[in-house]
């Protein structure tokens, strides 16, 4: 308990560093509102790509149905900050999108996680349509397609990176932890999982269920820095803009998620002057990537606080040890 202790400080003082030099670059002028903009997405991304990590990467169950859940999130928001335009508003949408993603997930993982592969990822892509469609034909509630506007703006570039750091944080603890080996042995066999007693439906819906909820956190954050929501925004390339970062920085490795969302931000951002060529360009070096290195950037190797403060605490001992003698 002590080590994960000091393991989550040294994270928190990485995460220090980067926000000092992110906070510098803001007082000095070198940020631009389009800037911004691009920063603030790289963390909504990593938010929701962690997320769908731990249930793509981690728990091997291939879901499509993400962008149903950042949908929640969003006009969890909208709905609710639209009547009280305040901070307990803001606070107020976040939960309740968390606790309805989280219920969804959990209702509907209980059945449809007991399929796999192709028919899994078709049962989560209408999952997600169905949220679509109801928000779309809820129209007392959402305002249909029309969508809801004028949200207050609580999201700036702090607050995404304060929960994208929670983010990081409590998926590394997690897949440090019994239930998170527990959830990598149905990854790699679930039926052996099976043998040596692990009910792998309990922890297929854990990671569904935490992987949705942070889905719904980074649809929040996201409606509340656009200060509108609408249901095309949620269709289902949303879902495939999150799994693309996934991929392309190595399934099955948070560090991973967190650099391709920061790559593919800083690309997007470079491609913008080429209009229509964008896609094509950005398409290209995706394949690109893929042909020379088809497991992602990283595959699944973590950048570890545990292991660089493990092996300079062994070179104290050694050290020590020497000094003894």
């Amino acid at each position: 308990m002590k080590k994960n202790i000091k393991y989550n400080i040294a994270w928190v003082a990485i995460a220090a560093v980067v926000y000092g030099v992110l906070l510098a670059l803001y007082n000095g002028g070198f940020i631009t509102l389009f800037t911004d903009a691009i920063i603030v997405n790289i963390g909504i991304n990593i938010i929701a790509a962690v997320g769908l990590n731990l249930i793509i990467g981690f728990s091997g169950q291939f879901s499509l149905g993400h962008a149903g859940f950042m949908a929640i999130g969003a006009y969890s928001c909208a709905i609710i900050t639209s009547s009280n335009p305040t901070y307990g508003g803001f606070i107020m949408g976040l939960f309740v999108g968390m606790l309805v993603s989280g219920i969804v997930a959990y209702v509907v993982g209980l059945p449809t996680l007991r399929l796999k592969g192709d028919y899994l990822a078709i049962a989560t892509l209408g999952i997600a349509e169905i949220i679509r469609i109801l928000i779309v034909n809820f129209r007392d509630i959402t305002n249909g397609p029309s969508g809801i506007f004028g949200l207050p703006q609580v999201t700036t570039w702090e607050v995404v990176f304060v929960f994208a750091l929670i983010s990081i944080i409590l998926v590394s603890n997690l897949m440090n932890s019994a239930p998170g080996r527990a959830i990598l042995s149905v990854r790699e066999d679930e039926i052996a999982a099976e043998a040596m007693g692990i009910n792998t439906t309990k922890y297929k819906v854990l990671a569904f269920v935490i992987g949705a909820v942070l889905a719904s956190i980074a649809g929040t954050l996201f409606a509340s820095y656009q200060q509108s929501v609408f249901p095309k925004d949620y269709q289902f390339m949303k879902t495939i803009d999150i799994l693309i970062i996934v991929v392309f920085g190595g399934i099955g490795s948070t560090t991973g998620a967190v650099l391709s969302a920061v790559v593919l931000g800083i690309l997007n951002m470079y491609l913008q002057d080429f209009g229509y060529l964008r896609m094509i360009l950005y398409a290209l070096t995706l394949i690109i990537i893929m042909i020379f290195k088809p497991s992602g950037l990283l595959g699944t190797w973590e950048f570890s606080v545990k292991r660089i403060i493990d092996k300079f605490t062994k070179k104290g001992d050694d050290v020590n040890a020497s000094v003894g003698r």
